[in-house]
C-alpha cells in the first residue's frame, strides 16, 4: 500500500482494508479541492525558502496537468494507494523524482485533508446556494401568478380560514430564506483556513499561513492550530445542520403537495408524464417524485444527529473516528440538489385548480371574516363570535366569499417584492465572486 506514513512495515491486510474503508471512493470527490491546497501550500513553501522558484513552477505544471485530468473525469486512485493526498504525490513523484516528496513540508494529512473538505465544502455550498435560489424564484413566480386563486387554509387538518395560492408559494419561499440565512452561517464558519495546523498543534517550519489564507480565499484563519482541528466534525454538523434546514422546508412543501393532487383535494395536479402509475388500477396517477423528496430530505434532516453522535465526547487531537462522517456527509449536497432541481422541474408544470372554494364544504372558511366584518360595523367581538357561531349550528350561515385582507403578508398584500429583496441581500453576503476570482488567480500563476 502507498501510503504517506508507511515506514518499513507492512500493515496487515485486514487492518488496512477496514481502516482504509471507502476512502478512495469519497476522496475521488475531493480530488479538486487537494489540487487546489498543494498549489497553495507550495507556493507557500518556495516564499519561505522550502522550494526554490524553479521547483515550485515544475510542482505547479504538473499539478495543473492532474486538475485538467479531474476536470475530465479521468482520474483515479490506484489500486493500493490509501487516499488522494497519496495519489497526487506519488504522481507528482513519478513526474518530478524528489522534488515531488517536498510538497509534504509543514503539513500533516490532518491539516490537508481538513483544507480539502472545507474547499469542497464551500464549493458544494455555492451550487447548493444556486438551487435555492432558482427554486426561490420559481416560488416567487407561482406566487404572483396565482395570487388571486383562493384556497382553504388549515388548523389541524381542518378548514380554518380563507388562504391563496400566492400565500402558499410565497410561504415556502421566505421560508428559504431562513434556509439561506443558515447556510450563509455555516459557509462563513466553513470559509476559515486550517492550513498550516498541522496535526493540530502547528509546525516548527515558519509558515505564512495568511498568504495560503488569500491565495485561497478565505475570509479568515482558524488562528489556534488546535481548534482548527477541533473544527473538523464541527463544521460538517454545522453545515448538514443547514443543509437540514432546506431539507425540512422541502419536505413539508412535498407532503402538502401530495395531499393537494390527492382526489379528496384536488388542488393541484401535473400533467401525466410527470406522475407515475400503478400496475393494477389504471387510472392512478402517482405523486412519486413529491413522495421521494419528502423521503429523501427527511433523511437528510438525520444527517446533523449522525454527525452529533459520531463527534460526541472525542478527545482532543485528531481521531480516526471522523473518516466515516464522509460518507454520508459528501453525497449529502448532490442528494439535497437533485430533490431542490426536481421540484423546480416539477413546480414549472404544476396545474392548478381555479374554482376550489365554490365547494359547499368550504363554507365556514369564512366564518371569521363574517365575525370581522359585523365587529367593524359596531359589534363587540365575542357577540359577534356568537352570534355567527349561532349561525353556523342553525344552519343559517351563508358568506360572503370576497376575501378583503390587506395588511402586509396578508392574502391581498404578500409583499413578494420584499421578500425578494430579504433573499437577494442574503445571497450576497456569502461573495461567492471574490472566491471565484481567488482561485482563477491560482489556477493562472
Amino acid at each position: 500500500m502507498t501510503a504517506l506514513w508507511k515506514k518499513d512495515v507492512q500493515i496487515h491486510d485486514k487492518v488496512n482494508s477496514f481502516t482504509v474503508g471507502k476512502d478512495q471512493e469519497f476522496d475521488l470527490i475531493l480530488a479538486k479541492a487537494d489540487v487546489l491546497g498543494n498549489l497553495a501550500h507550495t507556493k507557500m513553501l518556495a516564499s519561505i525558502g522550502l522550494l526554490s522558484s524553479e521547483e515550485m513552477q515544475e510542482i505547479h505544471k504538473e499539478l495543473k496537468n492532474i486538475y485538467q485530468i479531474i476536470l475530465q473525469g479521468d482520474f483515479v486512485i490506484d489500486p493500493g494507494v490509501e487516499d488522494v493526498h497519496s495519489q497526487i504525490e506519488f504522481l507528482l513523484t513519478e513526474k518530478l523524482g524528489d522534488m515531488g516528496k517536498k510538497i509534504h513540508s509543514g503539513r500533516s494529512r490532518n491539516d490537508q485533508i481538513l483544507l480539502d473538505l472545507k474547499l469542497y465544502i464551500r464549493e458544494a455550498l455555492m451550487e447548493t446556494v444556486d438551487s435555492v435560489e432558482e427554486l426561490f424564484t420559481q416560488l416567487q413566480i407561482l406566487s404572483e401568478a396565482h395570487k388571486h386563486v383562493i384556497i382553504p387554509g388549515y388548523t389541524h387538518l381542518q378548514v380554518a380560514m380563507p388562504s391563496s395560492f400566492g400565500l402558499w408559494f410565497g410561504c415556502y419561499a421566505e421560508s428559504l430564506t431562513d434556509d439561506l440565512q443558515l447556510l450563509l452561517a455555516a459557509y462563513k464558519i466553513t470559509n476559515q483556513n486550517p492550513l498550516g495546523s498541522a496535526a493540530g498543534y502547528g509546525s516548527s517550519f515558519p509558515l505564512d499561513r495568511t498568504m495560503t489564507t488569500e491565495l485561497l480565499g478565505f475570509d479568515d484563519l482558524n488562528y489556534n492550530v488546535m481548534y482548527a482541528q477541533m473544527g473538523r466534525g464541527k463544521v460538517e454538523k454545522t453545515v448538514s445542520f443547514a443543509l437540514s434546514s432546506v431539507a425540512s422546508t422541502l419536505s413539508k412543501m412535498a407532503m402538502e403537495v401530495c395531499l393537494f393532487m390527492s382526489q379528496n383535494f384536488a388542488f393541484v395536479s401535473f400533467p401525466e408524464e410527470f406522475t407515475t402509475g400503478s400496475s393494477i388500477m389504471p387510472h392512478k396517477k402517482n405523486p412519486d417524485v413529491f413522495e421521494l423528496i419528502r423521503a429523501k430530505c427527511n433523511r437528510l434532516q438525520a444527517l446533523p444527529t449522525e454527525i452529533a453522535f459520531i463527534t460526541t465526547n472525542l478527545p482532543f487531537g485528531y481521531n480516526r473516528d471522523l473518516q466515516i462522517i464522509k460518507e454520508h456527509f459528501l453525497p449529502a449536497f448532490t442528494e439535497l440538489i437533485s430533490c431542490i432541481d426536481m421540484a423546480v422541474l416539477l413546480f414549472k408544470n404544476i396545474i392548478i385548480s381555479e374554482d376550489i372554494i365554490d365547494k359547499p364544504i368550504y363554507d365556514y372558511l369564512f366564518s371569521v371574516d363574517e365575525v370581522n366584518r359585523l365587529v367593524l360595523e359596531g359589534m363587540p367581538f365575542r357577540d359577534a363570535y356568537k352570534q355567527v357561531g349561532m349561525d353556523i349550528k342553525n344552519g343559517s350561515f351563508s358568506p360572503d366569499k370576497t376575501v378583503i385582507h390587506t395588511h402586509k403578508g396578508s392574502i391581498g398584500n404578500l409583499c413578494t417584492q420584499n421578500i425578494q429583496e430579504k433573499c437577494s441581500r442574503i445571497v450576497a453576503e456569502f461573495s461567492f465572486e471574490t472566491v471565484t476570482k481567488k482561485l482563477n488567480e491560482l489556477l493562472a500563476l
